[in-house]
């Protein structure tokens, strides 16, 4: 029958070795290290994440446009995509009136259901090229979530690696600190020097 005794390894004893106390504050200190140290790093990197998601749909938000276009061709011949939420699209000729630039014709990503003479909406750039639609604020709260759960889950893994390393040494360490001890007393229990 075994017995644990909690705490061995911090209470003083002729038994105990310096690996043995290594090891114990190497214990307490990735405890630390994973209930503190990993979701304030997660939290961090979610607050930046956050911060330059925010900052990327404001700038698409002044740069893009929106125009409600009226579907005047058929779908091409290209393959369907598929949106960011989920829907499909195709690409199709859309027509628009601009004010005080007249009717203007593009070719622009519509949705899979739309026919000809439906009106949908099409984002266009500064330059009038055909983009997606900006950011919105669902996507910049999937991106602050998704960094900081990497974040937090990555500090997890560099926490337990390290500790996984100094147990390895610790246990070299003791197994060295063994051999000299059974170098030292293996003649009297042999009595091979005798």
């Amino acid at each position: 029958m075994r017995t644990r005794v909690r705490g061995w390894r911090w209470r003083r004893s002729p038994l105990r070795r310096r690996s043995d106390v290594v090891e114990a504050w190497t214990v307490l200190v990735v405890a630390v290290l994973i209930m503190v140290g990993a979701p304030l790093t997660g939290a961090a990197a979610a607050w930046w994440a956050h911060g330059e998601a925010r900052s990327v749909s404001a700038e698409q938000q002044a740069e893009r446009h929106r125009v409600r276009a009226e579907v005047v061709g058929e779908k091409g011949d290209s393959l369907p995509s598929v949106q960011a939420d989920g829907q499909r699209a195709y690409r199709a000729t859309v027509r628009w009136t601009e004010p005080g630039e007249g009717t203007r014709t593009a070719t622009a990503r519509v949705p899979g259901d739309a026919r000809p003479g439906e009106a949908v909406d099409v984002w266009f750039d500064s330059r009038g090229r055909m983009v997606t639609p900006p950011v919105d604020g669902t996507a910049i709260w999937q991106h602050t979530l998704t960094m900081g759960t990497c974040a937090a889950g990555g500090a997890v893994l560099v926490v337990l690696l390290g500790h996984s390393v100094v147990r390895r040494v610790a246990m070299r360490r003791r197994l060295a600190e063994w051999e000299r001890e059974w170098a030292r007393t293996e003649p009297e229990w042999t009595h091979r020097g005798a």
